[in-house]
């Protein structure tokens, strides 16, 4: 019996091991291109164009650095050369009347350019206070190398004058000598070629020493005359 039993056994098919589960394998994809930005494919020619751009200022910054040191302009020479006393009443306070006439001869110094004077007026102050009324001038050239008398008549018109005004001309006059200041003021250009430049003021003082005595009228000397400054 136990030979039988032990024959069946073996004639019994053995299990099986039991099956180990399988990994499952991760899908593999190509990697992903990088889409290529915008400013990639212009690099080269943005700097190209700003290369470009930088020589033509640094160009034209030359030209123009040449341009005004060949052409700087010079400010233009004022000086009074003569005075005329035709009316000078200070006793009507708060007024004064005056007439004078003063030659101012101007020179401009450049070789190169030549000035427009535009709105030029002159007036006669004393002690910084205006004594005549503005007179306007004509329009002006002024060539290069050149030299232009003016002979403006200033005043026949009664105008406001302060205490300190009519007092100062009347102890001036029993001095004899009267401290006159000449004012030409307006708007000026350049002129170089063909080119013009835009407008700039021009403010001129010239002041004066005349001798002057009371009941004098007519050509009076000029006991002090300085170049004028000139502002522009």
């Amino acid at each position: 019996m136990a030979d039988q039993e032990q024959a069946k056994e073996q004639q019994q098919p053995s299990s099986p091991p039991p099956k180990m589960p399988q990994e499952k394998a991760l899908p593999t994809h190509p990697p992903k291109s990088k889409p290529p930005s915008h400013g990639e494919g212009g690099g080269g020619a943005g700097r190209s164009c700003g290369l470009c751009i930088f020589i033509f200022l640094l160009l034209a910054g030359v030209t123009a650095l040449t341009v005004w040191l060949v052409y700087r302009p010079h400010k233009p020479r004022f000086t009074v050369v003569g005075a005329a006393i035709y009316e000078l009443n200070a006793t009507s306070q708060p007024f004064i009347s005056t007439s004078m006439q003063f030659t101012v001869v101007t020179r401009n110094p450049n070789r190169r350019v030549s000035i427009f004077y535009d709105k030029l007026q002159t007036y006669v102050s004393y002690k910084n206070q205006q004594i005549t009324p503005p007179v306007d001038m004509p329009p002006l050239y002024h060539e290069t190398k050149s030299t232009v008398v003016l002979s403006p008549v200033l005043g026949s018109k009664m105008v406001p004058a302060s205490a300190e005004v009519v007092n100062g001309l009347m102890m001036d006059e029993s001095y004899g000598v009267v401290v006159l200041r000449v004012v030409l003021v307006g708007k000026l250009r350049w002129k170089a070629g063909i080119i013009k430049t835009g407008k700039y003021g021009v403010y001129v003082r010239c002041d004066v020493w005349v001798g002057l005595k009371k009941g004098a009228v007519g050509q009076v000397p000029l006991l002090g005359a300085p170049p004028c400054k000139v502002d522009i």
